[in-house]
Protein backbone atom coordinates (compact mmCIF):
# COMPACT_ATOMS: atom_id res chain seq x y z
CA UNK A 1 0.00 0.00 0.00
CA UNK A 2 1.09 2.97 -1.12
CA UNK A 3 1.27 6.19 1.63
CA UNK A 4 0.89 9.95 0.87
CA UNK A 5 1.42 13.18 3.05
CA UNK A 6 0.81 15.79 2.61
CA UNK A 7 2.97 18.56 2.98
CA UNK A 8 2.32 20.59 6.43
CA UNK A 9 1.22 24.14 5.65
CA UNK A 10 2.61 26.94 6.13
CA UNK A 11 1.80 28.27 9.36
CA UNK A 12 2.46 24.94 11.07
CA UNK A 13 5.64 25.00 9.56
CA UNK A 14 6.14 28.30 11.10
CA UNK A 15 5.39 26.60 14.50
CA UNK A 16 1.95 28.00 15.31
CA UNK A 17 -0.17 24.79 16.43
CA UNK A 18 -3.66 23.84 15.40
CA UNK A 19 -5.88 27.03 16.69
CA UNK A 20 -9.10 24.83 15.31
CA UNK A 21 -11.50 25.47 18.09
CA UNK A 22 -9.14 26.92 20.67
CA UNK A 23 -10.04 30.39 19.38
CA UNK A 24 -11.22 31.65 22.51
CA UNK A 25 -8.23 30.74 24.31
CA UNK A 26 -5.86 32.60 21.68
CA UNK A 27 -8.08 35.35 21.81
CA UNK A 28 -8.56 35.49 25.70
CA UNK A 29 -4.98 35.35 25.80
CA UNK A 30 -4.10 37.94 23.75
CA UNK A 31 -6.39 40.15 25.60
CA UNK A 32 -4.75 39.09 28.73
CA UNK A 33 -1.17 39.91 27.70
CA UNK A 34 -2.26 43.52 25.91
CA UNK A 35 -3.72 44.44 28.84
CA UNK A 36 -0.71 43.52 31.12
CA UNK A 37 1.21 45.44 29.09
CA UNK A 38 -1.23 48.04 29.34
CA UNK A 39 -0.48 49.40 32.70
CA UNK A 40 1.97 46.35 34.74
CA UNK A 41 4.87 49.20 34.11
CA UNK A 42 3.24 51.95 35.37
CA UNK A 43 1.29 50.95 37.89
CA UNK A 44 3.83 53.30 39.88
CA UNK A 45 3.10 56.28 37.58
CA UNK A 46 -0.43 55.96 38.27
CA UNK A 47 -0.95 56.28 41.84
CA UNK A 48 1.72 58.88 41.68
CA UNK A 49 -0.02 61.11 39.56
CA UNK A 50 -3.67 60.64 40.47
CA UNK A 51 -3.04 59.97 44.54
CA UNK A 52 -1.12 62.39 46.90
CA UNK A 53 0.89 59.68 48.24
CA UNK A 54 4.57 59.87 48.10
CA UNK A 55 7.24 57.34 45.63
CA UNK A 56 8.46 55.78 48.93
CA UNK A 57 4.63 55.10 50.61
CA UNK A 58 3.43 53.50 47.20
CA UNK A 59 6.87 51.31 46.49
CA UNK A 60 5.75 50.23 49.85
CA UNK A 61 2.36 49.32 50.34
CA UNK A 62 2.84 47.74 46.45
CA UNK A 63 5.89 45.55 47.75
CA UNK A 64 3.57 44.94 51.27
CA UNK A 65 0.65 43.67 48.62
CA UNK A 66 2.45 41.96 46.54
CA UNK A 67 4.46 39.72 49.67
CA UNK A 68 0.87 39.14 50.91
CA UNK A 69 -0.41 37.52 47.66
CA UNK A 70 2.59 35.22 47.76
CA UNK A 71 0.55 32.00 48.77
CA UNK A 72 -2.17 32.29 46.41
CA UNK A 73 -0.60 29.74 44.34
CA UNK A 74 -1.26 27.67 46.52
CA UNK A 75 -4.97 28.21 47.50
CA UNK A 76 -5.40 28.02 43.88
CA UNK A 77 -3.59 24.81 43.33
CA UNK A 78 -6.44 22.75 44.37
CA UNK A 79 -9.48 24.74 43.15
CA UNK A 80 -7.88 23.75 39.64
CA UNK A 81 -8.03 20.09 40.58
CA UNK A 82 -11.55 20.47 41.51
CA UNK A 83 -13.00 23.38 38.97
CA UNK A 84 -10.90 23.27 35.85
CA UNK A 85 -8.00 25.30 35.09
CA UNK A 86 -10.42 27.19 32.19
CA UNK A 87 -12.85 28.46 35.15
CA UNK A 88 -10.37 29.14 37.65
CA UNK A 89 -8.11 31.13 34.68
CA UNK A 90 -11.45 33.17 34.90
CA UNK A 91 -12.24 33.65 37.68
CA UNK A 92 -8.65 35.32 38.16
CA UNK A 93 -9.19 37.64 35.83
CA UNK A 94 -12.33 38.89 37.43
CA UNK A 95 -10.72 39.13 40.75
CA UNK A 96 -8.14 41.33 38.34
CA UNK A 97 -11.39 43.58 37.15
CA UNK A 98 -12.19 44.78 41.11
CA UNK A 99 -8.70 45.20 41.62
CA UNK A 100 -7.89 47.38 38.52
CA UNK A 101 -11.43 49.29 39.32
CA UNK A 102 -10.26 49.81 42.72
CA UNK A 103 -7.07 51.89 41.08
CA UNK A 104 -9.76 54.50 40.70
CA UNK A 105 -10.81 54.84 44.32
CA UNK A 106 -7.17 54.48 45.94
CA UNK A 107 -6.06 57.78 47.53
CA UNK A 108 -4.37 56.30 50.35
CA UNK A 109 -1.20 53.83 51.40
CA UNK A 110 -3.90 51.19 52.50
CA UNK A 111 -5.87 51.58 49.76
CA UNK A 112 -3.09 50.72 47.24
CA UNK A 113 -2.22 48.30 49.22
CA UNK A 114 -5.52 46.66 48.90
CA UNK A 115 -5.87 47.26 45.17
CA UNK A 116 -2.59 45.79 44.46
CA UNK A 117 -3.28 43.17 46.64
CA UNK A 118 -6.47 41.98 44.48
CA UNK A 119 -4.37 42.84 41.26
CA UNK A 120 -1.96 40.28 42.11
CA UNK A 121 -3.84 37.49 43.57
CA UNK A 122 -5.96 37.89 40.11
CA UNK A 123 -2.35 37.41 37.83
CA UNK A 124 -0.90 34.57 40.20
CA UNK A 125 -4.66 33.00 39.64
CA UNK A 126 -4.20 33.00 35.91
CA UNK A 127 -0.47 32.15 35.54
CA UNK A 128 -0.89 29.45 38.08
CA UNK A 129 -3.72 27.95 35.62
CA UNK A 130 -2.22 28.96 32.43
CA UNK A 131 -0.31 25.93 31.72
CA UNK A 132 -3.31 23.75 32.37
CA UNK A 133 -4.64 25.60 30.24
CA UNK A 134 -2.49 24.47 27.07
CA UNK A 135 -2.76 20.91 28.15
CA UNK A 136 -6.98 21.92 27.24
CA UNK A 137 -5.79 23.07 24.15
CA UNK A 138 -3.21 21.01 22.75
CA UNK A 139 -2.29 17.07 22.69
CA UNK A 140 0.63 15.55 24.15
CA UNK A 141 2.42 15.71 21.07
CA UNK A 142 2.49 19.31 20.85
CA UNK A 143 2.50 20.99 23.98
CA UNK A 144 6.14 22.34 23.54
CA UNK A 145 4.53 23.86 20.56
CA UNK A 146 1.60 25.39 21.74
CA UNK A 147 4.09 26.67 24.86
CA UNK A 148 6.13 28.27 22.47
CA UNK A 149 3.10 29.81 21.08
CA UNK A 150 1.86 31.26 23.94
CA UNK A 151 4.95 32.74 24.95
CA UNK A 152 5.41 34.42 21.66
CA UNK A 153 1.68 35.56 21.94
CA UNK A 154 2.10 37.18 25.29
CA UNK A 155 5.47 39.06 24.68
CA UNK A 156 3.79 40.40 21.50
CA UNK A 157 0.69 41.86 22.92
CA UNK A 158 2.60 43.04 26.29
CA UNK A 159 5.13 45.05 24.42
CA UNK A 160 1.92 46.62 22.38
CA UNK A 161 0.04 47.14 25.65
CA UNK A 162 3.19 48.48 27.16
CA UNK A 163 3.56 50.99 23.93
CA UNK A 164 0.54 51.86 23.82
CA UNK A 165 0.28 52.66 28.05
CA UNK A 166 3.69 54.61 27.33
CA UNK A 167 2.08 56.98 24.66
CA UNK A 168 -1.09 57.56 26.77
CA UNK A 169 0.95 58.45 29.63
CA UNK A 170 3.10 60.79 28.22
CA UNK A 171 0.61 62.46 26.89
CA UNK A 172 -2.40 62.39 29.54
CA UNK A 173 -3.13 63.08 33.26
CA UNK A 174 -6.08 62.77 35.33
CA UNK A 175 -9.20 61.30 33.25
CA UNK A 176 -6.90 60.04 30.34
CA UNK A 177 -5.15 57.65 33.18
CA UNK A 178 -8.30 56.94 34.64
CA UNK A 179 -9.90 55.84 31.05
CA UNK A 180 -6.33 53.50 30.72
CA UNK A 181 -7.40 51.75 33.50
CA UNK A 182 -11.14 51.51 32.63
CA UNK A 183 -10.11 50.32 29.33
CA UNK A 184 -7.74 47.62 31.12
CA UNK A 185 -10.44 46.50 33.40
CA UNK A 186 -13.06 46.01 30.16
CA UNK A 187 -10.07 44.19 28.74
CA UNK A 188 -9.91 41.51 31.81
CA UNK A 189 -13.71 41.03 31.55
CA UNK A 190 -13.78 40.30 27.69
CA UNK A 191 -10.80 37.49 28.54
CA UNK A 192 -12.85 36.00 31.07
CA UNK A 193 -16.04 35.71 29.43
CA UNK A 194 -14.04 33.85 26.25
CA UNK A 195 -12.42 31.66 28.67
CA UNK A 196 -15.44 31.07 30.41
CA UNK A 197 -17.04 30.07 27.37
CA UNK A 198 -14.58 28.31 25.71
CA UNK A 199 -14.73 24.35 25.37
CA UNK A 200 -11.49 23.28 24.39
CA UNK A 201 -11.26 20.65 21.50
CA UNK A 202 -9.08 17.95 23.52
CA UNK A 203 -11.41 16.58 25.57
CA UNK A 204 -10.65 12.82 25.63
CA UNK A 205 -13.65 11.47 23.80
CA UNK A 206 -12.79 14.03 21.13
CA UNK A 207 -9.00 12.85 20.68
CA UNK A 208 -9.78 10.73 17.50
CA UNK A 209 -11.33 13.93 15.61
CA UNK A 210 -8.47 16.26 15.70
CA UNK A 211 -8.12 18.52 13.25
CA UNK A 212 -4.60 19.07 11.90
CA UNK A 213 -5.60 23.14 12.17
CA UNK A 214 -7.35 26.19 9.48
CA UNK A 215 -6.79 24.11 6.46
CA UNK A 216 -7.21 20.35 7.99
CA UNK A 217 -4.12 18.60 6.90
CA UNK A 218 -4.98 15.40 5.34
CA UNK A 219 -3.15 12.11 5.58
CA UNK A 220 -3.67 8.31 4.00
CA UNK A 221 -4.12 5.63 5.52
CA UNK A 222 -0.78 4.17 6.21
CA UNK A 223 1.58 3.13 8.97
CA UNK A 224 1.53 5.22 12.35
CA UNK A 225 4.58 7.69 12.20
CA UNK A 226 7.17 6.85 14.94
CA UNK A 227 6.68 9.06 18.25
CA UNK A 228 9.57 11.80 18.07
CA UNK A 229 12.15 12.14 21.10
CA UNK A 230 10.14 14.76 22.86
CA UNK A 231 7.34 12.85 23.04
CA UNK A 232 9.07 9.57 24.25
CA UNK A 233 10.73 12.10 26.88
CA UNK A 234 7.11 13.78 27.99
CA UNK A 235 5.53 10.12 27.92
CA UNK A 236 8.14 8.93 30.22
CA UNK A 237 7.86 11.88 32.60
CA UNK A 238 4.10 10.99 32.73
CA UNK A 239 4.86 8.10 33.82
CA UNK A 240 7.13 8.94 36.24
CA UNK A 241 4.45 11.56 37.97
CA UNK A 242 1.78 9.12 38.03
CA UNK A 243 4.05 6.36 39.61
CA UNK A 244 5.08 8.66 42.03
CA UNK A 245 1.19 9.76 42.90
CA UNK A 246 0.01 7.05 43.60
CA UNK A 247 2.52 5.67 46.07
CA UNK A 248 2.22 9.60 47.82
CA UNK A 249 -1.52 10.64 47.88
CA UNK A 250 -3.24 13.71 46.62
CA UNK A 251 -2.31 16.78 48.52
CA UNK A 252 0.84 18.75 48.66
CA UNK A 253 2.64 16.37 50.00
CA UNK A 254 2.60 14.13 47.03
CA UNK A 255 4.34 17.50 45.16
CA UNK A 256 7.10 17.75 47.76
CA UNK A 257 7.38 13.93 47.90
CA UNK A 258 8.17 13.69 44.37
CA UNK A 259 11.37 13.75 43.73
CA UNK A 260 11.76 14.60 39.75
CA UNK A 261 9.33 16.95 39.91
CA UNK A 262 11.19 19.43 42.86
CA UNK A 263 14.02 18.46 41.03
CA UNK A 264 12.54 20.59 38.40
CA UNK A 265 11.41 23.07 40.71
CA UNK A 266 14.77 23.60 41.50
CA UNK A 267 15.39 24.01 37.79
CA UNK A 268 13.03 26.44 37.61
CA UNK A 269 14.35 28.56 40.02
CA UNK A 270 17.86 28.97 38.44
CA UNK A 271 15.54 30.21 35.43
CA UNK A 272 13.81 32.87 37.76
CA UNK A 273 16.80 34.40 38.78
CA UNK A 274 17.99 34.35 35.13
CA UNK A 275 15.16 35.81 33.88
CA UNK A 276 15.39 38.66 36.31
CA UNK A 277 18.43 40.22 34.42
CA UNK A 278 15.77 42.07 32.17
CA UNK A 279 13.39 43.00 35.11
CA UNK A 280 15.68 44.18 37.63
CA UNK A 281 19.35 43.91 36.83
CA UNK A 282 20.40 45.10 33.15
CA UNK A 283 19.85 48.93 33.47
CA UNK A 284 21.63 49.79 36.43
CA UNK A 285 24.61 47.31 35.48
CA UNK A 286 24.86 49.03 32.30
CA UNK A 287 24.67 52.80 33.70
CA UNK A 288 26.35 51.82 36.92
CA UNK A 289 28.91 49.03 36.40
CA UNK A 290 29.36 49.38 32.13
CA UNK A 291 29.10 53.28 32.21
CA UNK A 292 27.35 53.16 29.34
CA UNK A 293 24.10 55.15 28.52
CA UNK A 294 20.80 54.03 29.70
CA UNK A 295 19.35 54.45 26.19
CA UNK A 296 21.15 51.21 25.37
CA UNK A 297 19.34 49.22 28.13
CA UNK A 298 15.93 49.90 26.39
CA UNK A 299 17.31 49.60 23.18
CA UNK A 300 17.99 45.91 24.12
CA UNK A 301 14.85 45.12 25.85
CA UNK A 302 13.41 45.90 22.61
CA UNK A 303 15.80 43.14 20.81
CA UNK A 304 14.84 40.58 23.46
CA UNK A 305 11.22 41.31 22.61
CA UNK A 306 11.66 40.98 18.71
CA UNK A 307 13.46 37.95 18.64
CA UNK A 308 11.07 36.26 21.21
CA UNK A 309 8.47 37.21 18.77
CA UNK A 310 9.91 36.37 15.64
CA UNK A 311 12.07 33.35 16.96
CA UNK A 312 9.87 31.42 19.66
CA UNK A 313 6.93 29.40 17.60
CA UNK A 314 10.09 27.95 15.00
CA UNK A 315 12.52 27.13 18.08
CA UNK A 316 9.71 25.87 19.96
CA UNK A 317 8.90 23.31 17.05
CA UNK A 318 12.21 22.22 16.70
CA UNK A 319 13.00 21.42 19.93
CA UNK A 320 9.90 19.54 20.32
CA UNK A 321 11.51 16.48 18.53
CA UNK A 322 14.14 16.33 21.34
CA UNK A 323 14.28 15.55 25.44
CA UNK A 324 13.33 18.44 27.20
CA UNK A 325 15.83 18.09 29.24
CA UNK A 326 18.75 18.35 26.48
CA UNK A 327 16.69 21.49 25.61
CA UNK A 328 16.81 23.11 28.99
CA UNK A 329 20.53 21.93 29.25
CA UNK A 330 21.23 24.15 25.99
CA UNK A 331 18.84 27.06 27.05
CA UNK A 332 21.23 26.92 30.36
CA UNK A 333 24.18 27.12 29.11
CA UNK A 334 23.69 30.04 26.83
CA UNK A 335 21.98 31.90 29.61
CA UNK A 336 25.51 31.39 31.08
CA UNK A 337 27.37 32.50 28.26
CA UNK A 338 25.92 35.36 28.03
CA UNK A 339 26.28 36.14 31.86
CA UNK A 340 30.27 35.52 31.01
CA UNK A 341 30.22 37.98 28.18
CA UNK A 342 28.61 40.18 30.50
CA UNK A 343 31.15 40.25 32.41
CA UNK A 344 34.24 40.09 30.41
CA UNK A 345 32.96 43.52 28.78
CA UNK A 346 33.48 45.10 32.45
CA UNK A 347 37.19 46.16 31.40
CA UNK A 348 36.28 46.63 27.62
CA UNK A 349 36.33 49.75 25.39
CA UNK A 350 33.37 51.21 24.70
CA UNK A 351 33.05 49.85 20.83
CA UNK A 352 33.41 46.75 22.36
CA UNK A 353 31.08 46.78 25.17
CA UNK A 354 28.05 48.41 22.64
CA UNK A 355 29.09 44.88 20.34
CA UNK A 356 29.53 43.00 23.17
CA UNK A 357 26.10 43.80 25.13
CA UNK A 358 23.67 42.89 21.95
CA UNK A 359 25.67 39.08 21.06
CA UNK A 360 24.99 39.28 24.84
CA UNK A 361 21.33 39.91 24.72
CA UNK A 362 20.98 37.63 21.14
CA UNK A 363 22.64 34.91 23.12
CA UNK A 364 20.44 35.23 26.23
CA UNK A 365 17.34 35.08 24.23
CA UNK A 366 17.94 32.39 22.57
CA UNK A 367 18.44 30.51 25.68
CA UNK A 368 15.37 31.75 26.94
CA UNK A 369 13.09 31.16 23.77
CA UNK A 370 14.57 27.25 24.02
CA UNK A 371 14.63 26.72 28.16
CA UNK A 372 10.80 28.19 28.98
CA UNK A 373 8.45 25.69 26.37
CA UNK A 374 10.58 23.16 27.59
CA UNK A 375 10.10 23.31 30.87
CA UNK A 376 6.56 24.58 30.82
CA UNK A 377 6.47 20.93 28.76
CA UNK A 378 7.87 19.25 31.48
CA UNK A 379 6.11 21.05 34.66
CA UNK A 380 2.73 19.64 33.03
CA UNK A 381 3.77 15.97 31.86
CA UNK A 382 5.31 15.07 35.00
CA UNK A 383 2.32 16.21 36.89
CA UNK A 384 -0.34 13.65 37.46
CA UNK A 385 -3.49 14.53 35.55
CA UNK A 386 -5.52 14.25 38.70
CA UNK A 387 -3.49 16.66 41.07
CA UNK A 388 -1.86 18.64 38.29
CA UNK A 389 -3.36 21.61 39.76
CA UNK A 390 -1.00 21.52 43.24
CA UNK A 391 1.74 20.22 40.99
CA UNK A 392 1.50 23.62 39.07
CA UNK A 393 0.75 25.43 42.02
CA UNK A 394 3.72 24.43 43.67
CA UNK A 395 5.99 25.16 40.30
CA UNK A 396 4.46 28.71 40.24
CA UNK A 397 5.29 29.59 43.73
CA UNK A 398 8.52 28.72 42.96
CA UNK A 399 8.35 31.62 40.36
CA UNK A 400 6.51 34.22 42.53
CA UNK A 401 9.14 33.71 45.70
CA UNK A 402 12.24 34.06 43.18
CA UNK A 403 10.61 37.30 41.56
CA UNK A 404 10.35 38.66 44.77
CA UNK A 405 13.62 37.70 46.49
CA UNK A 406 15.66 38.75 42.92
CA UNK A 407 15.19 42.58 43.58
CA UNK A 408 16.50 42.59 46.65
CA UNK A 409 19.77 40.11 46.18
CA UNK A 410 20.39 41.35 42.91
CA UNK A 411 20.91 45.05 43.89
CA UNK A 412 22.88 43.94 47.06
CA UNK A 413 25.52 41.81 44.98
CA UNK A 414 25.57 44.90 43.23
CA UNK A 415 26.31 47.18 46.18
CA UNK A 416 29.00 44.95 47.39
CA UNK A 417 30.56 44.48 43.85
CA UNK A 418 29.68 45.18 40.29
CA UNK A 419 30.41 42.12 38.77
CA UNK A 420 28.95 40.22 42.02
CA UNK A 421 25.32 40.37 40.28
CA UNK A 422 26.57 38.64 36.95
CA UNK A 423 28.85 35.98 38.37
CA UNK A 424 25.81 35.19 40.83
CA UNK A 425 23.19 34.85 37.96
CA UNK A 426 26.13 32.70 35.42
CA UNK A 427 26.36 30.25 38.53
CA UNK A 428 22.83 29.59 38.71
CA UNK A 429 22.72 28.69 35.57
CA UNK A 430 25.40 26.69 36.06
CA UNK A 431 23.90 24.73 38.46
CA UNK A 432 20.76 24.11 36.47
CA UNK A 433 22.97 21.39 34.30
CA UNK A 434 23.63 18.79 37.48
CA UNK A 435 19.95 18.74 38.80
CA UNK A 436 18.89 18.44 34.96
CA UNK A 437 21.09 15.52 34.79
CA UNK A 438 19.40 14.10 37.65
CA UNK A 439 16.34 14.81 36.15
CA UNK A 440 16.89 12.98 33.36
CA UNK A 441 18.01 9.84 35.13
CA UNK A 442 15.27 9.50 37.35
CA UNK A 443 12.52 10.15 34.62
CA UNK A 444 14.49 7.90 32.12
CA UNK A 445 13.75 5.05 34.77
CA UNK A 446 10.23 4.55 34.46
CA UNK A 447 9.19 2.43 31.71
CA UNK A 448 8.11 4.36 28.72
CA UNK A 449 5.57 1.93 27.81
CA UNK A 450 3.77 2.41 31.13
CA UNK A 451 0.84 3.89 31.40
CA UNK A 452 -0.93 6.63 33.47
CA UNK A 453 -2.26 3.61 35.94
CA UNK A 454 1.48 2.02 36.25
CA UNK A 455 0.50 -0.56 34.62
CA UNK A 456 2.26 -2.26 31.47
CA UNK A 457 0.94 -1.12 28.17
Amino acid sequence: MTTTTLREPLWQRLGIPPLKGNGKFVAASSIDSLGTGLILAFTVVYFARTTPVSLAAIGAAMTAARLCALPTSMVVGPLIDRFTARRTAAWGNLVSVVGYLGFLLADSVWTIGVVVFLVQVGHTTYWTSSSGLVVLASTEDRRTTWFGFKMALRNTAMGVGGALAAFAFALGEGNALHLIVIGNAASYVLAAFLLYTWRPAQHPERQAEQADGPGTTAQKEGPAPAEPAGVEAVASAEAAGAATATKSGTGYGAVLRDGPYVLLIGVNATMVFAQMLIKVLLAIYIVEALHMPAWIAGTLIVVNAVQVSLTQTLVAKRAERSRMTRVLMLGALLNAAAFALFIALYPAPDALTYVGLFTAMVIFTFGEVLAFPAADTLSVSMAPSHIRGRYLATYQLSWTVGEVAAPALLTLLLALNDLLPMLFLMGMSLLALPLLAALERRTKAIPKAMTKNGAEA
